[in-house]
């Protein structure tokens, strides 16, 4: 399988200054693998992101990912993913995945990002 085939694009949120801090810190971590995850800011590209198949207020609210075939995965299938190109992140996406963690991480995520977006006043009308 060539790095072509392996490509991720990640839909984060540009105006959030975590999401961008996440990504930055994501970017060092994989600096060995250039060119491996495409980067799509959705801020302000509501349009852009329905053509994909990705309803904007879940995208602001959720992380999502593409891969290369299409596929379309969000919230915690996404962070794991993305992890897993990381050999030092691999072992955390392994227990994100746990049954016993993931719900209790979900419903943490959900919380945090709804906080975020409600302080920021981009709440989903």
């Amino acid at each position: 399988m060539n790095a072509s085939d392996t490509k991720i694009t990640v839909f984060y949120d540009g105006a959030c200054p975590r999401c961008v801090k996440d990504r930055c810190n994501y970017e060092k971590m994989a600096a060995d693998k250039p060119g491996e995850v495409l980067w799509f800011d959705i801020t302000d590209r509501d349009a852009e992101v329905e053509q994909l198949g990705i309803d904007p207020q879940k995208a602001l609210a959720e992380l999502h990912i593409m891969t290369a075939d299409g596929q379309v995965l969000s919230e915690l299938d996404a962070y794991i993913v993305l992890m897993r190109r990381v050999i030092w992140l691999k072992p955390l996406a392994w227990l994100i995945g746990l049954p016993v963690i993931r719900p209790l991480l979900a419903r943490g995520y959900h919380y945090s990002v709804n906080r975020r977006l409600k302080q920021s006043g981009r709440w989903p009308k």
